[in-house]
């Protein structure tokens, strides 16, 4: 999985967020725009383009773009 591709295609949810402030380390649950909406948005995301299903707890568990990402790799 590229790391890059993924950061994108998770910022490609966020309107209001500038693209560069999404950074492997960024926090994602403290960003300003973030809600429950997003939340079902990344799930939806990580199903269609990785074809791997993640839950709420999987999120909620997850503080940075990069946790998240490898709860991804993790179910490939």
């Amino acid at each position: 999985m590229d790391q890059n591709e993924f950061i994108q295609l998770f910022a490609e949810q966020f309107d209001e967020t500038e693209p560069d402030e999404f950074t492997p380390e960024t926090e994602f649950r403290s960003l300003e725009e973030w809600d429950s909406m997003v939340a079902l948005m990344i799930i939806a995301m990580v199903d269609e383009e990785y074809n791997v299903k993640i839950s709420g707890d999987d999120i909620r568990n997850s503080n940075t773009i990069s946790d998240l990402m490898k709860v991804v790799e993790s179910k490939k």
